[in-house]
């Protein structure tokens, strides 16, 4: 008996969707998924870069505790033997299954996506991933070229196909396979867009009309930021497109124009994704399935779209750690749901009309790193306990925390009752980001391991976000917080897109304590 789990985590997605009150994109089957679940409106990823984010929240550990803030160890053998998330549900009795972009592919998981300890079978990889960096966008000379943005026809891709279709197709046989042998499962399906190269099929970009498209609201890099806060956003500026614009490093800006056709671009994906995750949630009802799978959606961070004159993640900024997170549990955040039901029609978005509200929603800041915890009480298995304070040596144990107190509020009331589940205090989301340097260069955004020389710890409540820049030493992974390179103080309710830093101009001693404790 038991539940069957569908995890859904999408790369570099932040919450551009119609469910989190975005006007102008088109995403009505994530939408549809949010009008049946409890979404959480303030989560946020614990580094703002793929590997250290997905092995921090399917280990349920912080990147301090994974020690991998690059892509170059295997957190196993470097810094001890975690238990995961899905090896929890396979120790369970459960089939394990990975479609995509679940772990980041190379060392960080063993270059075997972490099997067997955490798969039944080998994780699938969509065939059509290697064509990702290739030439394989039409220039308006007719010529092909490696650029960011990259809407094509796919019938002229190699396979006349796309990675995220082909994992689309993988997970629905898996399911059908699922449907028949009666086990329960837990299916992770990890999809590419809107990671960049923003490569989609270009009919997408018919919903967006690029006269419908503004630029960031904040488009300019704030006076008072300190310069190792910045991310130069290096690997845009490797795409053929990006290149031919010679734009001066660190701080130029790109051109309006095409700021505008980045943004535009990122929206088409964002809808092409959709498509993905509506056959993909369509096929759940069609097995029989919906009612006794738990569904969640997630992203590993966000990606910034030129606010404060930034592009792509690597930051501590909302805008790189802020991800979509919603849960859908039959019976719990819906009606008991009868055998067969149809749940998620399948919605067109060149044609579907109107939002839907999400079915719960919490404003509480929560993390990433307690998907673990949660998933296991959602899906009746024992919750890994708390990890003590060093936790190398401990296998099983969560520094997240179940969310699953903020599930049963009645409406209207918000987050908590009171109960002994609920926190003494505000609830803050930890994120952290190295630096190589206090001036932005080539390595800034992602500086291996024995170059990190600074690390940015940033402390997120409803009301404020506060980032101390501190010296590192990569040798024995310490952070000296008397050391402190540069500061950040952001006020969410008179500055809530975080451009106007009082760091300087203010009494901080509070925070720095908190930030301690």
């Amino acid at each position: 008996d038991g539940m069957n789990v569908l995890f859904i985590i999408v790369d570099d997605l932040r919450p551009v969707l119609g469910c989190y009150g975005d006007k102008l994109v088109k995403s009505p089957n994530i939408d549809q998924l949010a009008s049946q679940s409890m979404v959480f409106s303030n989560a946020y990823a614990q580094q703002a870069v793929c590997a250290p984010s997905r092995v921090s929240f399917l280990t349920g550990r912080r990147p301090d505790t994974t020690r991998l803030y690059d892509f170059y160890s295997y957190w196993r053998v470097h810094a001890g033997n975690y238990s995961t998330m899905p090896q929890y549900f396979k120790e369970n009795g459960y089939m394990t299954l990975s479609v995509g972009k679940v772990f980041h592919p190379g060392v960080s998981s063993n270059y075997s996506d972490d099997y067997p300890y955490s798969w039944s079978i080998p994780p699938f990889h969509p065939s059509a991933e290697k064509h990702e960096n290739d030439k394989t966008c039409r220039g308006k000379d007719g010529k092909l070229y490696a650029n960011l943005v990259c809407p094509v026809n796919v019938t002229e891709m190699p396979g006349g196909t796309l990675p995220d279709i082909q994992s689309t197709e993988e997970a629905i046989h898996l399911l059908n396979i699922m449907k028949t042998n009666r086990q329960k499962f837990f299916l992770a399906v990890g999809y590419h867009k809107p990671h960049i190269p923003l490569r989609y099929p270009q009919e997408f970009l018919k919903l967006y009309p690029l006269e419908n498209i503004t630029l960031a609201p904040d488009p300019w890099v704030p006076k008072k930021l300190p310069s190792v806060a910045y991310n130069p956003w290096t690997d845009i500026r490797q795409r053929d497109d990006v290149e031919a614009l010679n734009v001066s490093f660190p701080y130029g800006a790109l051109p309006d124009d095409f700021q505008r056709q980045i943004r535009q671009s990122y929206y088409a994906a964002v809808s092409y994704l959709d498509v993905q995750i509506g056959l993909l949630l369509n096929a759940l009802d069609n097995v029989g399935l919906s009612n006794n799978t738990i569904v969640v959606f997630t992203a590993d961070h966000g990606w910034s779209l030129g606010e404060h004159g930034e592009w792509a993640k690597y930051s501590n900024f909302d805008v790189a750690t802020r991800v979509p997170l919603m849960f859908y549990v039959p019976g719990m955040t819906t009606s008991p749901v009868s055998q067969g039901a149809r749940i998620f029609p399948y919605l067109d978005p060149f044609s579907h009309i109107g939002g839907s509200a999400p079915q719960g929603q919490s404003e509480d800041v929560v993390e990433l790193v307690s998907l673990f915890p949660t998933l296991a009480e959602l899906a009746g298995l024992q919750v890994p306990p708390a990890c003590p304070e060093t936790s190398f040596g401990v296998v099983l144990c969560t520094e997240g925390t179940s969310l699953v107190h903020y599930f049963n509020v009645s409406e209207g009331k918000k987050g908590c009752d009171n109960t002994d589940r609920c926190f003494n205090e505000e609830p803050v989301a930890f994120s952290q980001y190295p630096r190589p340097a206090d001036t932005p260069q080539w390595n800034s955004d992602k500086p291996k391991l024995k170059d990190i020389r600074i690390m940015g710890y940033s402390m997120r409540t409803i009301d404020y976000r506060y980032t101390l820049w501190v010296h590192f030493d990569p040798s024995n992974f310490s952070a000296n917080f008397e050391d402190v390179h540069a500061g950040e103080l952001y006020l969410m309710e008179n500055d809530p897109n975080q451009d106007y830093n009082i760091y300087n101009s203010t009494a901080h001693g509070w925070f720095f304590q908190k930030m301690l404790d």
